[in-house]
């Protein structure tokens, strides 16, 4: 019998598989979680009252409440052909029917996580406990410490294309969009950047040469997403030396909340570049490159400030080393998480957290780590804890519970493409398909001999009237993922137009291997493996 600890709850949570949250129990009450649509656990909360079940917390609350309240799905989806102004009555009817796309997305690409407790324990008390020991990713939602999503495109097409939905409808959410970037910009242009002639420090040089990928951290003033007070990016060379550029940024806001926090004040950005300032520099620098943020908060301040300044947002290849933490040491599952304050400890890395500078370099030590290399830094080297990982120069696959692999990606001396370096990411090796002149001549990969590898919610039937109720993201090495369930009964990718342009893109030939690899949950890249002479 499981004991009600607050140690034995948080792993619980943290280990429990995610369910659509209609299936959450009509009769039972105890702590939960809301799993967002990459599959993360982002909030824990509990049923408050005892005439409050799973169901109606989960499923009518959080995900068709009122955004802008305790309604956690309901406001981290607020955002594009989702999003509403509940006090606006001009746009109530377009507004209705934005909200009823996000509950019908919420229904579609979240999930949940419950654990029925009896009437006997002290709910609320266990929930205080469980919060003071879960990791920073699992209660991200919690007192809005993360900014709404950006919206998730593809995801919200499967949505209407099941739902059906014709040109009016359409239209109006369409028209929702453009209303929730105006309010996200409310001016077009955005504030003159004040002349770099009455700036006392220049933006600083950006470090030469040729890089693998790059990790990016910001640091913020306040709430605003968009109130960029400090950037730092970790610079990763092709010998796996880390350079690190940091610049202040002066936010130009009078609100400073985060202060205790970091350390920066307004008085510590006085003759700082602005961020229109320094964009130019990033953009230069990171165009078409890997750049890693430790969360998705640095990605969406990026795009916030580019708004706040009525500037372009750079299409950089954004990928996430959290899910890298997480598919590389799955033993801190439900031990103090993958945030980089319980990594720093679990790795033994040396940084100060909360340093837009130091932290970007954590990130892309985390990201070496995963592949099995010792990060080295310019300044000089990092100081390790032992790890088998890094100490063994031998070492080769991360192994990942039996049969499982973690591919390390062999290093050429090169920097690599866009493509080529999006292929070279860490992956969990769920199975391999060999190509048949079949294959290459009506453009599909045979999944069959791994199917069962696959998520069941995202295997349908046999035509698209049986799709099934959740997508998966395959990357491929082209300009842009593709999104697909899987055809149960053929064994393949439903959408395969790109399938030809992989093969053309790889030159693959018949007896060719293909890798499938899962890079986060519901999130797959393929990878072509040449046949042996």
């Amino acid at each position: 019998m499981m004991q009600f600890t607050a140690e034995n709850l948080i792993s619980a949570l943290l280990e429990a598989a995610p369910r659509p949250t209609i299936q959450a129990p009509r009769d039972a009450r105890g702590l939960y979680g809301l799993v967002d649509h990459h599959g993360d656990l982002r909030y824990i909360g509990l049923t408050k009252s005892t005439d409050q079940s799973f169901f109606k917390r989960i499923h009518h609350r959080h995900r068709t409440g009122s955004e802008g309240m305790s309604h956690y799905f309901s406001q981290m989806y607020n955002t594009g052909r989702m999003w509403r102004d509940r006090n606006d009555p001009v746009t109530k009817a377009d507004g209705d029917l934005a909200k009823a796309l996000r509950n019908d997305f919420i229904a579609d690409h979240c999930r949940a996580v419950w654990l029925p407790l009896p009437e006997t324990v002290d709910i609320a008390q266990l929930e205080a406990e469980v919060l003071s020991l879960a990791p920073e990713h699992a209660i991200a939602w919690n007192r809005r410490r993360m900014p709404t999503y950006d919206e998730p495109v593809d995801l919200v097409d499967a949505t209407l294309r099941r739902l059906g939905w014709g040109a009016r409808e359409i239209a109006a959410v369409d028209r929702q969009r453009l209303r929730f970037l105006a309010a996200m910009s409310p001016s077009v242009t955005g504030p003159t950047p004040k002349p770099m002639s009455n700036r006392q420090s220049p933006v600083p040089s950006f470090p030469k040469g040729s890089f693998r990928f790059f990790a990016l951290d910001v640091e913020t003033a306040n709430n605003d997403r968009g109130s960029i007070c400090q950037i730092g990016v970790a610079c990763v060379r092709t010998d796996n030396s880390i350079e690190t550029w940091v610049t202040y940024v002066d936010p130009e806001v009078d609100q400073w909340v985060f202060t205790p926090l970091h350390g920066i004040s307004a008085r510590t950005v006085q003759g700082a570049p602005t961020f229109a300032d320094v964009l130019p520099t990033l953009r230069d620098a990171l165009d078409g490159a890997i750049v890693y943020q430790h969360s998705g908060f640095d990605r969406s301040s990026i795009k916030a400030s580019c708004g706040n300044n009525g500037l372009p947002i750079p299409q950089w290849d954004w990928r996430d080393s959290v899910h890298v933490a997480r598919a590389a040491w799955p033993e801190l599952n439900g031990n103090g998480g993958h945030g980089l304050a319980s990594l720093k400890k679990h790795l033994g890395l040396t940084f100060e957290h909360h340093d837009a500078g130091e932290d970007a370099r954590a990130a892309a030590e985390v990201v070496l780590r995963a592949q099995g290399i010792q990060p080295v830094c310019a300044q000089g080297p990092v100081q390790e804890a032992r790890n088998p990982r890094t100490d063994n120069k031998n070492y080769d696959p991360i192994r990942i519970g039996e049969g499982n692999v973690i591919r390390v990606q062999e290093l050429t001396g090169t920097p690599m493409s866009s493509s080529a370096a999006r292929r070279s990411a860490v992956g969990y090796h769920i199975g391999t398909t060999a190509i048949t002149q079949g294959n290459i001549d009506n453009n599909y990969l045979n999944l069959r001999p791994f199917i069962e590898k696959f998520p069941a919610d995202a295997v349908g039937g046999s035509n698209r009237s049986a799709a099934a109720q959740r997508e998966v993201t395959v990357d491929w090495g082209g300009k842009a993922v593709i999104t697909t369930d899987i055809d149960g009964t053929k064994g393949i990718f439903r959408k395969r137009d790109w399938i030809r342009e992989f093969f053309d893109l790889n030159g693959a030939k018949a007896g060719d291997m293909v890798m499938v690899e899962m890079i986060a949950p519901y999130s797959y890249c393929v990878r072509l493996q040449r046949r042996q002479p």
